[in-house]
Parts: C-alpha cells; sequence; structure tokens
C-alpha cells in the first residue's frame, strides 16, 4: 500500500547536535508506534505498540542482533493529541553520535525515512494543528537573539499575530458583503460605499501602523550592529578587544593594521550586540587599505549605533577632523564619540560638533563599563521605537505591502461610479493574498520556501 508522502513515517534528532548528556528522536507518522515497537524492547516486556497514549516508558533500542543500542525513554503520543496531529514517538537517548545515528539507521531499516526541513511543522501546519505564522514563530523563537524577540515571538506561537490578521480578515470580508449587496440591491438604489471606503482606509492604516515598524523590529529579532569607526591608530581594535574581554583583533602601532571589517559577537544585559572593528580612515595610495576604508563607510552606513574612536593623545589635523565631522553629520543620531587612550595626558586641540560622550582606556579598561552603559542607552531608545507586537519576517512584510497597494488600488475605484462587481472581485484577491500570510491559499512550492529555513529536527 502507498502511504502520501505527508504521512509516511519520518524520524529526525530535534536537540542540537553536539556535546551534552542527553538527545531527542522524533518518529512522526501513520506507522511511528508500529516501527518504534519493532526497534524497542521495554523493560517491562509488553509491547510497546499496546501502551496507552502520553505514556513514559524505559527500555532499550534494539539494533538488527535484537542487541542494545542504548538504554532509552519512550514517549508514545498517538494522533490527533500530538504536535504533527500524527502518532508519534520520542526517543530519549545519550548523546553520543554514533549511538543516534545507529537509532535513526534501524528506524530507516523498519520503514521510516529521515525528516526534511521543518518536516514536522509543516505537518503540523497541514493537519491544522498550528497556522503559517505559528510555525514561522516556532523558527523566530528557536533563532532568537533577544529577550524581547523570544518574548514576542512566544506571543506570535500563542496565536497574537494569527489574531491580528483574522481581525483584518474579517474587516475586508465585512466590506466584500457590503460590496456585493450594493451590486444585488442596485436596482433598489442600496449601496455601501461610504461604509466599504471606511473599512479599507482603517484596514490600511492598521497594516501601515504595522509596516512602519518593520525595520526596528529587526533590531529585536538579529540584535545590534555596532561598529567602531575612527582614524589610524585610533584604538579601535584595543577598544574592540576591550568590550569584548578577549584579544580577537590584531593590535599593533602600524598605521593601518585592520585593512578589514572584523566582527565578533557577544550577549549583553538579554541583548545581541555584534561588534565590528573597521579599517582606520585616512588619505592612502595602498590600494588595499582604500577597499577596507570603502568598507568602513559601509560599516558606519549599516551599523545601528557607531562608536566614533578618537585618539585624544595625538592632535587631530583638519583632515581628521572633517572625515569626523562628515561622519557626525551623516550620522549623528547614532553615534556615541570615545575619547580613548585617557591612560595618555590629552593633547587634543579640536573639538568636534558633538559633544563627547565618554572618555576611556582601553589599557587599563577604565570607563569601559559606562561606555557599555551608553550602549545599552542607545539600544534601549531603538527598541522603544518599535512598539509593535508582532516580529514581522521578510515573507510576512512583503505581503502586507502587496495586500497594501492593491487596497490602495481599490479605493482609486470610488473616485467616479462605482462599479461593484469589480470592487468585489479586487476585495476578492485581497482577501486571498491576506490569508496567503497565515498559510490558507500559499502554494505548496511558497510552504516548502518557508519550512526550507528550519532545521531538519523541527
Amino acid at each position: 500500500m502507498n502511504i502520501a508522502h505527508d504521512e509516511q513515517t519520518i524520524i529526525a534528532q530535534c536537540t542540537p547536535k553536539g556535546t551534552g548528556a542527553l538527545a531527542l528522536l522524533r518518529i512522526s507518522g501513520t506507522d511511528a508506534v508500529g516501527i518504534a515497537d519493532k526497534i524497542s524492547k521495554l523493560a517491562s516486556g509488553k509491547p510497546l505498540y499496546d501502551q496507552p497514549t502520553h505514556t513514559v516508558h524505559y527500555g532499550f533500542v534494539l539494533d538488527d542482533q535484537r542487541k542494545p543500542i542504548d538504554q532509552v525513554m519512550f514517549i508514545v503520543m498517538r494522533a490527533p493529541r500530538t504536535f504533527t496531529g500524527q502518532h508519534t514517538v520520542e526517543i530519549t537517548c545519550h548523546n553520543n553520535p554514533f549511538i543516534i545515528e545507529a537509532i535513526i539507521v534501524q528506524a530507516i531499516i523498519a520503514g521510516a525515512r529521515l525528516a526534511q526541513e521543518g518536516e514536522f511543522t509543516k505537518r503540523a501546519v497541514q493537519n491544522n494543528k498550528i497556522d503559517l505564522l505559528q510555525a514561522e514563530a516556532i523558527n523566530e523563537l528557536i533563532n532568537a537573539n533577544t529577550q524581547q524577540a523570544l518574548k514576542q515571538s512566544l506571543s506570535q506561537l500563542e496565536g497574537s499575530f494569527s489574531s491580528w490578521i483574522l481581525n483584518i480578515e474579517k474587516d475586508l470580508i465585512k466590506a466584500f458583503a457590503f460590496t456585493q449587496a450594493s451590486f444585488e440591491f442596485i436596482d433598489e438604489e442600496m449601496e455601501f460605499g461610504p461604509q466599504i471606503k471606511l473599512i479599507i482606509l482603517d484596514v490600511i492604516n492598521t497594516i501601515g501602523s504595522i509596516k512602519r515598524t518593520f525595520t526596528q523590529q529587526q533590531h529585536i529579532r538579529q540584535g545590534f550592529r555596532i561598529a567602531l569607526i575612527g582614524a589610524v591608530n585610533a584604538g579601535k581594535s584595543s577598544l574592540f578587544n576591550a568590550i569584548l574581554n578577549k584579544k580577537r583583533a590584531i593590535v599593533t602601532n602600524i598605521a593601518g593594521t585592520t585593512r578589514d571589517a572584523i566582527e565578533a559577537g557577544i550577549y549583553k544585559t538579554n541583548n545581541y550586540w555584534t561588534l565590528v572593528d573597521t579599517a582606520g580612515l585616512r588619505q592612502t595610495d595602498d590600494a588595499i587599505e582604500q577597499e577596507g576604508i570603502i568598507r568602513s563607510h559601509a560599516e558606519a552606513h549599516q551599523a545601528d549605533i557607531i562608536l566614533l574612536v578618537v585618539d585624544q593623545a595625538r592632535a587631530m589635523i583638519d583632515q581628521e577632523r572633517m572625515v569626523y565631522e562628515d561622519l557626525i553629520n551623516r550620522y549623528s543620531h547614532k553615534i556615541i564619540v570615545v575619547l580613548n587612550k585617557a591612560d595618555i595626558p590629552s593633547v587634543l586641540t579640536h573639538h568636534l560638533s558633538l559633544k563627547a560622550s565618554i572618555t576611556v582606556s582601553s589599557t587599563s579598561r577604565n570607563n569601559i563599563e559606562e561606555l557599555e552603559h551608553l550602549i545599552e542607552e542607545k539600544i534601549a531608545h531603538l527598541l522603544a521605537q518599535s512598539d509593535a507586537p508582532f516580529l514581522l519576517n521578510q515573507r510576512q512584510y512583503n505581503l502586507l505591502i502587496g495586500l497594501e497597494q492593491k487596497l490602495n488600488n481599490v479605493l482609486t475605484m470610488f473616485e467616479g461610479i462605482v462599479e461593484y462587481e469589480i470592487l468585489a472581485y479586487h476585495l476578492n484577491e485581497a482577501i486571498a493574498q491576506l490569508t496567503e500570510l497565515t498559510g490558507k491559499t500559499i502554494s505548496e512550492q511558497g510552504m516548502d520556501a518557508v519550512f526550507r529555513e528550519f532545521c531538519v529536527g523541527k
């Protein structure tokens, strides 16, 4: 008997690969319990297949010689009360790659196949256990780089974004019903044009309020990019190492040591910082260094926060001051001016238009913690700008933009005599585009593209 692809029994490791005490393998599909029964032996001597749903059992996974591979715990869960909506057995074993591989091989011999990327979650969507927005929230939850992203992803998994989309869908269906009524009763001069237009305007405004926060939302999702920008030998690499509290960048007295951007990540106060050490800014004939300087300017543009590093132990030449002033004029809202090398007497004569935020010493670590507090204040300000209750990914953002454009086009139909039959057609298209967000009308190719971003065991 041929079993449909989405009902075939699949297996994958759900816990991360690497060192650790335990690993979890999930088997799900039409014959999940039967396959697990073939490769198992319970300590009680009873068949796993006969055990009631949602029970835990101690036993062994056996090889093809019926010898134990490992002592494990089996969790038996029968449909429909499972994550995928299908029969599921989860096996908790010792986290040794040879043990894990051996168990997977035995399951495949017994009739299972390896799961594809995100296939467990895809089946949960197909079996109406969750919608596509909640599925994407699972992926966001796993990959959250900030505490706020974690909280909002969990909220979306519980259905907050889905409810928001459902309310918009109800409004558009109401507008569609008014349109149908206006068309059917046109001979009786009964029409609801003003009501329809008001509903569409409200939906456009609602979408716009969420869409405008998309850039700020990326801070919550991905963390914050902090670029150290400044002249050669300003001490950027030393400061970079001091914030990281380890020697990541090469530090020398030779000007132009850093030729390319160097990145390193660190978790601070529930947020993820990506620190970027950049090539020093100056006039040079060295082609490689010139390319590094171009990249430094690009990093300044992309960064959420710029640490403008100034060497206060030497006089600033006019050319250097002009470069700094240009950066300040462009990016004043995200710059912290850092006067470095406070362990050496200051000879700085020029003053920048942006007041210096702090004086530090990378060598003695003087005021490094205070600098980190200033960075945290900048981050808090960036987070405050994103008051949206949801985290949009690029797919969701693009669909909302498309919906907004479609509804704006519908509004133009009210400029003359309203053709309600045509209006109904376009509103129906808008509703279909909205339901693509939740997965109700998404194509198989679109669904595959979403779950390609997932790990195999999810």
